[in-house]
């Protein structure tokens, strides 16, 4: 499969970069490179992004665009989250073909995760 065209960097906002790394780190294991006071790049194993120093934050209600990770285990996910210091903004609700629920990081940025419903 071509990579040509292909979402391939994202990067949000943090302003304490351990914070972020450390929940991402726990809840679904990134590795991350510090770039000095300004950027921390990090790594997911199929996507690379990384956090700018800013106080903002990326939230779908303020028109951001809103990440969305798959799970095979939503509760669990959603309970690592809880356990590394993410918020709950929207619990666990279905959609047509899935469950999923959003979540804020340590910064306050929104992203969110999904599962499949039975096939």
């Amino acid at each position: 499969m071509s990579t040509d065209l292909k979402i391939d960097y994202i990067e949000l906002p943090a302003a304490d970069f351990d914070a972020v790394q450390a929940f991402y780190e726990a809840v679904f294991g990134w590795s991350f490179e510090n770039y000095g006071e300004q950027y921390r790049a990090f790594s997911d194993g199929k996507l690379d992004g990384g956090f700018y120093r800013s106080d903002k934050v990326s939230s779908s209600e303020q028109g951001a665009a809103l990440v969305i990770f798959f799970a095979e285990d939503l509760e669990a996910t959603e309970q690592s989250v809880i356990a590394a210091g993410g918020q709950i903004v929207k619990p666990i609700f279905e959609f047509p073909g899935g469950r999923r629920f959003h979540f804020t990081d340590p910064h306050g940025n929104e992203l969110a995760v999904w599962t499949k419903t039975g096939s």
